[in-house]
């Protein structure tokens, strides 16, 4: 993978890691998993394309927000009903979509979860 630490000439990406919901795996599968992502977490630093990285609690911990009818509500757990949900994220740097689904694969293989790779927008919020 080339370096991506020049920022001037990067797109930040976001790496979605969706898990399916229930009980995590036992420590004996999950162990070696969170292996291999921390080894792959140094492989981006080393490449300079690591923006950050965070796990999420289980959905029943969120709570959406929303507007209707100029009055704010608020609701207990996730938005959307589904079999799985995002249970991580990595935002890195590269230089093109074709370098982030690189990176996106190896998370991928890595997890053994889907990978959703997105860019991110600049300049549209605050």
């Amino acid at each position: 993978m080339q370096d991506a630490g020049n920022a001037q000439d990067t797109q930040q990406y976001l790496l979605g890691i969706y898990q399916p919901d229930g009980e995590p795996p036992a420590p004996e599968i999950l162990e070696p998993i969170m292996r291999k992502v921390a080894a792959l977490n140094e492989e981006l630093r080393a490449a300079g394309a690591w923006v950050f990285a965070g796990g999420l609690h289980a959905p029943d911990t969120a709570t959406v927000v929303r507007v209707r009818d100029e009055e704010v509500l608020t609701t207990d757990g996730p938005y959307v009903e589904g079999k799985e949900h995002l249970g991580g994220f990595t935002v890195i740097r590269a230089a093109d979509l074709d370098e982030a689904l690189a990176w996106g694969r190896r998370l991928a293989e890595a997890t053994t979860l889907p990978i959703e790779v997105r860019p991110l927008k600049y300049g549209t919020c605050g």
